[in-house]
């Protein structure tokens, strides 16, 4: 190991141990944090305006450091760019007239492109040029099946809500496209879950028709539903909760882990927990043991799937004996895996660019579900713990390659533990070539030293996101739960106990 690396593995194993008083977390920033996060948030703006096409108000899904936008864009994405640019007006970085121009443009665009009519649900792909519903896919010309995702249009909607609330002058045009958003339409009540989307014709591969509302024509479903609690599909769930178009019960048929029996031997590990009854739902109350942290996992061990959410529903604080206890020790989990476990020197280990090319999973595989979850290595290293008595587990692995770390998944853990997230932004920085015009670039293997020079909507979105509720008290969260997700939702979660800690 480089001696600089050990230097700052042994900085690192002093930040992981230290109190949360200690991490700064629960403070404002420092003066000198302040002028750091300033400086990231005006840079990571900057990304935007590469991004947007403006004849639409559209982000492209990325661009790279030369400028060259894609010809795809999501949901997710024009949510990112709505609540970035409230983030951009609240910091001070544009005027307030700008800000309404900008997001009147976009809304003026969503009101006007193709959607499902009976749904109100936005098809998973767009052109950002003209706003036309993508039938063939721009990189190769392949065909693409038009799908509708309850997860990317649950960020849609809370973009949405965020500008209804934070710009009232269009609060008319924002709830126009809310009040037809009908999130009903995921959610399968015999198995009390939403399916992960639908397609309005039939698609090849698995799929199930049905129509849950009754309304319109039969659509296909997904053959899976979203199970797992900690994944970022549970914003979908709080909006639904939210707006009464499913029940709370739902919440409490998610999967905190899956059972300990044999038949659910091929998850991760074999979990321990209780059953504890929530609004009459009978809940398996799992974790999983990683390095002596009793943690909820996510599906595949990520940092966004995780606390994606949390960047607009405080939920540390609505549930403290759940997500309270579960967020600081996820990022903990994510700090010891990439300095002590895997010993790359860094972490943040998330979904992102490839810096080999494409786009790929990364994570902390023994925090997921999923037996093969998200390695952080290019070689997918991962770890079998076995499943006593229903199946051996295997060795662990002599040592880690490749590691891939995202800037994004830092700035996820500013609301956790501040100084680990804002040290390892800098080593990243200093270390590598990692810093463009428009803030981080999108991925580094920092063992080879190579970077994806691209910037993506929805990363540099979470990172506007974290910044707006670092440097101005939550904000963010405000502008999303005011009304009815307060009102609905945090009863909800409020009573719960996980059995993390």
């Amino acid at each position: 190991m480089h001696r600089r690396h050990l230097i700052f593995v042994l900085l690192g194993l002093a930040l992981v141990v230290a109190t949360p008083a200690a991490t700064g977390a629960d403070r404002p920033p420092t003066a000198v944090q302040n002028r750091t996060l300033q400086a990231y948030a005006r840079d990571t703006w900057r990304s935007f305006d590469m991004l947007l096409y403006r004849e639409t108000g559209l982000p492209a899904d990325n661009v790279s450091a030369e400028g060259v936008r894609s010809r795809y864009t999501s949901p997710t994405n024009i949510g990112a760019y709505m609540w970035s640019t409230i983030v951009a007006r609240d910091l001070g970085l544009i005027k307030p007239a700008e800000a309404r121009t900008r997001i009147d443009r976009t809304l003026a665009t969503l009101a006007r492109i193709e959607k499902h009519e009976w749904s109100g649900q936005y098809y998973n792909w767009y052109d950002p040029q003209t706003g036309a519903k993508l039938t063939t896919w721009p990189v190769d010309g392949s065909s693409v099946s038009p799908f509708l995702s309850s997860v990317d249009n649950g960020w849609l909607a809370t973009a949405l809500k965020v500008v209804r609330e934070a710009v009232p002058q269009l609060r008319r045009d924002a709830d126009a496209i809310l009040d037809e958003m009908d999130f009903g339409f995921y959610y399968d009540p015999q198995a009390g879950l939403l399916r992960g989307g639908f397609w309005d014709a039939a698609p090849g591969g698995c799929s199930t028709p049905g129509n849950y509302r009754g309304r319109g024509p039969v659509v296909y479903y997904t053959c899976h539903h979203y199970g797992a609690l900690n994944t970022e599909p549970r914003i979908a769930s709080y909006w639904g909760i939210a707006r009464e178009q499913f029940p709370a019960t739902h919440y409490f048929k998610m999967w905190r882990t899956f059972p300990n029996t044999c038949d659910w031997s091929w998850q991760e590990m074999k979990p321990e927990g209780v059953t504890r009854t929530y609004l009459g739902v009978d809940v398996y109350e799992g974790h999983y043991t990683y390095r002596g942290m009793n943690i909820v996992p996510s599906w595949g061990g990520s940092m966004f799937e995780a606390l994606m959410v949390p960047l607009f529903v405080p939920e540390e604080d609505w549930a403290p004996r759940s997500w309270g206890v579960n967020h600081p020790l996820y990022v903990r989990a994510q700090i010891e895996h990439g300095l002590q476990e895997a010993a790359y020197g860094y972490w943040g280990f998330s979904p992102s660019n490839n810096p080999d090319g494409g786009y790929r999973e990364y994570g902390v595989d023994p925090i997921g579900l999923e037996p093969n979850g998200y390695a952080s290595d290019q070689e997918r290293t991962h770890v079998d713990y076995g499943f006593p008595p229903c199946r051996p587990g295997a060795p662990p692995p002599a040592a880690y390659g490749r590691g891939v770390v995202t800037p994004h998944a830092s700035f996820l853990a500013l609301e956790y533990d501040r100084a680990a997230a804002l040290a390892n932004l800098a080593k990243l920085r200093r270390d590598f070539e990692v810093y463009g015009s428009g803030g981080f670039f999108d991925a580094i293997d920092v063992k080879t030293s190579t970077v994806s020079r691209f910037y993506l909507a929805l990363d540099q979105g979470m990172v506007m996101a974290a910044l707006g509720n670092e440097l101005r008290n939550d904000r963010l969260r405000d502008y999303f739960t005011r009304g009815e997700v307060t009102q609905r939702v945090r009863p909800v979660i409020a009573p719960e106990e996980f059995t993390a800690g």
